[in-house]
C-alpha cells in the first residue's frame, strides 16, 4: 500500500509538471505568434461510395466466390446506368453545437457553397445535435437553415440524440424533420441564471463599484447589489426573448399548437412526433440508407485550419480531461 500511495504521489506530481509546461508553451507561442485571420478549406467525402464499400466489404465475406463475382457483375452494370443518368445529389451536414454555437461559423461557409452549385431537384440533410445555447449564436444559425430554403432547396433535418431550445429553433425551419425514438426534442423556453457573491465581498471587506449610464444598462449584476427593479426587467427581456421564439416556431411550424409545447419541456422523439413538434421517427442511418437509393450522397464539412497554439491548447484540455476521469472513476471504486 505505501508503494502505491508512494507511486501515486509520483504519477501526480508528473502530471502537474507536464500540464504546467504544456500552458507555459501555449502562453509563449500565443504570444508570440501574430493574429491572423482563421482559414478553412472545403472537405468533400462521397457517402454513397463509402456504403458501397461497406456493403463489398461485408458481401465478400458472408457470400461465396461465384455469387460474389455475380453481385459484382452486377453493380458493374448498375454503376454504368446510374453514370449516364447523373443522379442528383443529397449534401450531407453535420452540426454539433455547443453553447456559444460557435460552430456557426463553419455552417455558413458550408451552406454558401452549396448554394452555389446546388440544383433545386437536390436536397440537403443536416445531422444536427445540440441542446442549445445563446440566443444570438442559434438564431443566427436557423437563419443559415433558412438561406437553402430561399435558394428552392429541400432541407430535412435529421436527429438522433438532441435538439432542444436553440437546437430546436434550428430543427423546426427544416422543410421535414425526423428524429430517432428516444431523441430529446423541444424546451421552446428561455433560461438565464448567475450567482451573486455581494454578500460574500460585504462579509471580507471587499467594495464594488459598478457605474452606468441608462436606468437599464445592467438590470443584473454578480458582484453588485441587485434589486427587485432590475430582476423585473431582466425576467420581462426574457419573456420577450421567448415570445419572439414562440414566433419563430410557429412561423416554422404553422400546425402546430405553439402554446401546448412552448413551456421549456422536452419529449422524447416518440411524444414529440405525437405532438407535432417532428414528422417522422428515423435515425439517420436509416434516412441516409434510403435517399442513398435515389440520390448520390455527399458529405460537406468545412474544417478551420488550427495553429500551433490551438493544437496546444487542445492537448492541454485532453490531459486535464484524462486527469479528472481517470481520479474521478478511482474514487468511485473506492467508495464502491
Amino acid at each position: 500500500m505505501e508503494f502505491l500511495y508512494e507511486y501515486g504521489l509520483f504519477l501526480a506530481k508528473t502530471v502537474t509538471f507536464v500540464v504546467a509546461f504544456a500552458i507555459i508553451v501555449v502562453l509563449i507561442v500565443g504570444a508570440s505568434s501574430k493574429p491572423k485571420a482563421s482559414k478553412g478549406e472545403l472537405a468533400i467525402e462521397s457517402l454513397s461510395e463509402k456504403l458501397d464499400q461497406q456493403k463489398k466489404a461485408l458481401l465478400s465475406v458472408t457470400l461465396d466466390k461465384n455469387a460474389f463475382k455475380d453481385f459484382e457483375k452486377s453493380e458493374k452494370k448498375a454503376s454504368k446506368e446510374t453514370a449516364s443518368e447523373n443522379l442528383n445529389k443529397v449534401f450531407v451536414l453535420t452540426f454539433k453545437g455547443g453553447v456559444d454555437a460557435k460552430e456557426v461559423e463553419s455552417l455558413r461557409n458550408e451552406v454558401t457553397a452549396i448554394i452555389q452549385v446546388a440544383k433545386p431537384s437536390d436536397k440537403v440533410v443536416l445531422k444536427l445535435e445540440s441542446g442549445g445555447g445563446v440566443v444570438h449564436g442559434y438564431g443566427l444559425a436557423a437563419s443559415q437553415l433558412a438561406r437553402l430554403k430561399q435558394a428552392n432547396l429541400e432541407l430535412i433535418v435529421s436527429v438522433d440524440k438532441i435538439a432542444a431550445s436553440g437546437g430546436y429553433m434550428m430543427a423546426c425551419v427544416s422543410d421535414k424533420f425526423v428524429c430517432a425514438p428516444f431523441a430529446m426534442v423541444g424546451s421552446i423556453g428561455v433560461i438565464a441564471q448567475l450567482p451573486n457573491f455581494n454578500k460574500f465581498l460585504k462579509k471580507n471587506h471587499v467594495e464594488f463599484e459598478q457605474i452606468t449610464a441608462g436606468e437599464f444598462k445592467r438590470t443584473l449584476t454578480m458582484f453588485g447589489e441587485n434589486n427587485d427593479i432590475g430582476r423585473e426587467k431582466f425576467k420581462q427581456e426574457l419573456e420577450q426573448i421567448h415570445e419572439l421564439f414562440r414566433e419563430h416556431v410557429q412561423s416554422a411550424r404553422p400546425n402546430l399548437n405553439v402554446e401546448k409545447v412552448a413551456t421549456g419541456e422536452t419529449w422524447f422523439g416518440t411524444d414529440a412526433h405525437k405532438l407535432g413538434l417532428v414528422d417522422e421517427i428515423q435515425t439517420s442511418d436509416d434516412l441516409l440508407l434510403a435517399l442513398n437509393e435515389q440520390f448520390e450522397l455527399l458529405e460537406i464539412t468545412y474544417k478551420t485550419k488550427k495553429g500551433l497554439s490551438d493544437k496546444l491548447g487542445l492537448g492541454v484540455t485532453g490531459i486535464i480531461d484524462n486527469v479528472i476521469a481517470k481520479l474521478l472513476s478511482k474514487s468511485k471504486e473506492l467508495y464502491h
